[in-house]
Parts: C-alpha cells; structure tokens; sequence
C-alpha cells in the first residue's frame, strides 16, 4: 500500500499547536504569510524524505542511527532538544483538546487536562498505534472547513494571489516570530524521529525481524516512500494554507488580530456555518490533537529506547516494552502539568511553535549530516537537489531563529 507513514506524518504536522499557529498567523498578518506554504512545502517534503529513507536503508530510527554511528554526546544533545520540544508540544496540544471540548461541554477546560490526559495514555499502552490512528486521522479531515471557509469569505482573489506568490518580507520582531513559529510548526523534531521509526515498523510488520534484513532498501520502495511522503505533506500545506487564509479573511478583516481562545478562532470559520463553526473547529483540533499526542510521546519513546537499545514499538505490549512505554507515560503526565501555568490555550501553541523552530536547525543539521554519511546510507546518501533543499531548509530555519533573537525587544 502507497499511503502509510507519510500520510499519518502530513496528518499528526497539522497538530493544534499548527493550527493555532497558522490561525494567529492570518489574523496578525492578513494575506502577508500565506507564500510560507508553497515556499514550505518542497521543504517539509525533503526533509520528511530524508528521514523516511535514513529509516528504510538503515533498518533503524534515528536514535538508533545515531546510537550506532555517532559519539554519545551527539546523541544526547539531539534526543534532549527533541524531548524538550515534543514535551512541551504534547501539553499544549492536551490543554488544547480540552480547550476544544470546552466548547461543547460547560466543565473548564483545565478540569478535562488530567482525564484526556491518562484517557491518550490508556489508550497508547492498551491499543495499536494503527487502531488509533484509523478512528482520529479522519477527524483531522474537518479542518478542510477552512477551505469552504475561506472561499465563501470572498477574499479579494488578487491579493490572495499575490500574496501567495510573492514574498513579504519583514523585519520586525513579532513577524520574524510569526516566521520562526511556521516553519517550526511545519517542519518540526519530532516528525524527523517519527517518519524513521515508522518506516522500520512497517518493515518489521512485513517480518523483517532482524536488522540484516531490513537493511537497504530497493528503487520501488524508495519511490513508494517519496510518493506517500510528498501526499502526506501536500495534505499538510493545504490544510496549513487555508487556515491562513481564512484568518485573514475573516479575523483581520474584522480587527480581532490577537487571538487567545478557541472559541475566538472558531470564529474564522463562521462564514461557512454560522453558529456551526464552533463545532467544526472544536471537533477539528480534538482530531488533531488526539492523532498528535501519541506522535510526539511515541517519537520521544522510539528516540530514547532505540539509543539505549530497549525494545520499542507501539505495537508491543506493555510487558515487552516496559521502558518505552514508561517515557510515553512520562512525557505526557510532564506535557500535561504545562497546562498549569495558566497560560492561554492559542498562545501557548504558538509558543510551542516558536520552541520548534528554534530546537529544529541543529536537529535538522545531524539529520543531514547522517544522510550524508556513506557508511549508514551506502549508495543510498542525497542527491545535489535533495542536499541542496535539505542544507537550505537548515539555513533558512537558522537565520529566522537568528533573525527573530537578533530584533527582541525592538
């Protein structure tokens, strides 16, 4: 089957820390960032790309890759960044389900963070990643409310269309901010360690057991894997696209530039379903955030366990894997104590973009470097245009993070 690990990828990269990125984006900005999503989009493929073949070739996740191959502080230093960022993005992702259950239900929202929490635990360690992921990557699909959204708006199509196609650039502080959180919400570390741990797991599903076998990987698979790739991140920046625009089709034009609250930025879609919109973009980041949370602790898990060499897999039981299990667990009880602080829901997802963006160059950098190494990849290393778009992806995300420290507090 075609679609596999790229397409859960694109789905689980539109996480609600993204769609609250993308809506602040809209409503501060207008139209101004909408050319981030063509411009992104050979980015996010790439380096997906990458990760996905470093999994196939090597017959190992990241973490084990570098476990095998590079000094142990190279290790360490990219698992920590990673846990650090999938930690933080997994709190707010919970704060943000509550957030959206909210909207049905009259129970605050900080009194549902503790039972979505351990109901997204139970339901990692008792149930198949895939059974999980069949039920809630569908429910990502009402995000495509933004599109009707979005045209019943009635933009002014010439300025949409200049503004996706040529550049604005800015200087100041809290747009290079902006800049920082979409790439970082795009391109983001757990999604590097996530897409080379499942490329492994569908070879193991295949019964390819021992490492000897699931080392290299034929031309067909190769190209099997760019194309699930490429569809799961074209699915990824049209969803990402659209939020943008109907924010900035409905929030900016209305004047409501800053948004802190769900219900705030379900109002982008009331021009497609009136007292309707609630529904779709509450049922929506529920969707997401449930498909995203065991994403990011499970990527943490697969990097932690494949560079100490436990057994891993969320199809293990729990017996069998007692150590992988147990950094899910961790990771979100952690995540979910974030949800304390008080801050608000929509600015603490734009934050962890913002975190994402800054811990995802030196990440990105190893990743590139792995790619590289003939030793890991043998024949299999990167190509000019693959280098070329993998090393300018790095040098892009480097000069906003330095961009946006360089102009704080101006």
């Amino acid at each position: 089957m075609i679609l596999g690990p790229g397409l859960i990828t694109g789905a689980s990269d539109d996480d609600p820390s993204g769609i609250g990125t993308y809506t602040q984006a809209g409503a501060s900005f207008g139209f101004a960032t909408l050319w981030t999503a063509p411009v992104t989009l050979p980015m996010m493929a790439a380096v997906q790309f990458i990760c996905a073949k470093i999994g196939m070739v090597s017959g190992m996740g990241l973490g084990g890759v570098l476990r095998k191959h590079y000094p142990r502080w190279v290790v360490y230093a990219a698992i920590s960044l990673l846990v650090i960022a999938n930690t933080i993005n997994a709190g707010t992702d919970i704060g943000a389900i509550a957030a959206a259950i909210n909207l049905f239900v009259p129970i605050p929202a900080l009194a549902l963070v503790v039972p979505i929490a351990l109901g997204i635990v139970l339901l990692q360690v008792f149930c198949s990643y895939a059974s999980i992921s069949r039920i809630f990557k569908w429910l990502t699909l009402t995000l495509f409310g933004y599109i009707f959204a979005a045209f019943l708006a009635k933009p002014h199509w010439g300025e949409v269309l200049k503004a996706t196609v040529i550049p604005t650039i800015r200087f100041d502080h809290l747009y290079l901010m902006t800049l920082v959180a979409i790439l970082g919400t795009t391109i983001s570390p757990y999604l590097f360690f996530w897409q080379a741990s499942q490329e492994v797991e569908e070879e193991l599903n295949m019964g390819r057991l021992t490492l000897a076998e699931r080392e290299g990987a034929t031309d067909r698979e190769i190209k099997i894997a760019e194309i699930d790739v490429d569809i799961g991140m074209v699915f990824a920046s049209i969803v990402f696209y659209f939020v943008i625009l109907a924010s900035a089709a409905t929030l900016h034009v209305a004047g409501k530039t800053d948004i802190q609250t769900a219900s705030e930025a379900a109002e982008a879609l009331r021009p497609l379903s009136g007292s309707g919109a609630t529904f779709l973009f509450a049922l929506g980041l529920i969707g997401c955030g449930c498909l995203a949370v065991p994403v990011l602790t499970g990527s943490s898990a697969y990097a932690i366990g494949e560079a100490f060499g436990w057994t891993c897999g969320l199809n293990e039981k729990l017996r069998t894997a007692p150590h992988f299990y147990g950094i899910i667990i961790a990771s979100t009880l952690v995540g979910m104590l974030i949800n304390f602080l008080k801050i608000a829901p929509v600015t603490a997802l734009f934050w962890t973009a913002v975190i994402n963006g800054v811990l995802a160059p030196p990440l990105l950098v190893m990743i590139m470097l792995v790619s590289n190494n003939a030793k890991v990849m043998g024949k299999r290393v990167n190509g000019k245009l693959t280098n070329f778009i993998g090393w300018s992806t790095a040098a892009v995300m480097s000069a906003a993070a330095l961009g946006m420290f360089v102009t704080w507090g101006r």
